[in-house]
């Protein structure tokens, strides 16, 4: 799944594409990529608009256009793209935005349909329940150790946890954890002052040094990354920490595929 970086990378460079282009018609190719509203409604009260910005907010692409937003989140698969207006439709297209002027379209394409799609005039409707932005002002190395301290959870699903922190996945929160030396089944409750401020740091720099490098390419999902080649332990199992040299392990955490040097991280250390 894309995460902060990502996406990110992605909202970059559609910006120069879209920004100012009018939506002359949306093209529904599979009804359930819509979360809200309803097909009909949707692409009546889409056509027309003006793109206005092209941000993010955690894993969302927010598009503000003359009098909605629009969100899309990629989930599992997704992909955006824009192409020539008469370009072929493709397989796993699921939505497609014809534009104006420039003869473009923009297009959704997600293989395993997962991904979503939302139309509102209120943005709190979709992410009024995120937790704070990890490079944003506002969060600070005290909230974080604060929020760690108020929960009794295991840490690496309390920072997957979007209402938590938005935007951390199971890449960067792997490789977070090991700069900070902590394994993610600790206890959240047990992070002492400096352990979060370093967790704090190591948050911060995974995810810049994630965009500085137009994010990870590890499978056919998201292309044109390069982050993947500078991973610490995820996708690394059996190979050597670039601290201590100990042979990385894979251990399943909340579900997820976690990646651990069990020397740098010890629960307790």
């Amino acid at each position: 799944m894309p995460e902060l970086p990502e996406v990110e990378t992605i909202a970059r460079k559609l910006q120069p594409e879209l920004i100012g282009k009018s939506i002359l018609k949306a093209d529904l190719l599979w009804p359930r990529t819509l979360a809200t509203p309803g097909p009909a409604k949707f692409e009546k009260q889409i056509k027309g608009q003006e793109i206005r910005e092209i941000g993010r907010r955690a894993k969302y692409f927010v598009i503000k256009l003359s009098d909605f937003y629009l969100f899309i989140h990629l989930r599992m698969s997704g992909d955006l793209y824009i192409k020539e207006v008469d370009a072929a439709e493709e397989k796993h297209d699921r939505l497609v935005l014809s534009l104006d002027p420039g003869r473009k379209k923009l297009v959704f394409n997600d293989t395993r349909k997962f991904g979503r799609v939302w139309l509102v005039q209120n943005p709190d409707e979709v992410i009024g329940g995120l937790g704070p932005e990890p490079l944003s002002e506002e969060f600070t190395a005290q909230m974080l150790f604060e929020g760690l301290q108020s929960r009794h959870r295991r840490l690496k699903p309390l920072l997957l946890d979007q209402s938590f922190l938005s935007g951390m996945g199971n890449i960067y929160t792997d490789e977070a954890l090991h700069m900070a030396r902590l394994h993610p089944l600790a206890a959240s409750d047990s992070v002492n002052r400096e352990q979060a401020g370093t967790l704090w740091e190591a948050i911060r720099e995974v995810l810049q040094e994630g965009i500085r490098r137009n994010g990870a390419s590890i499978d056919w999902v998201y292309r044109g990354g390069e982050y993947q080649n500078y991973f610490r332990v995820y996708d690394r199992k059996g190979q050597p920490c670039p601290v201590c040299g100990t042979a990385i392990e894979r251990l399943v955490v909340g579900q997820r595929g976690t990646h651990i040097c069990p020397n740098c991280q010890r629960i307790g250390s």
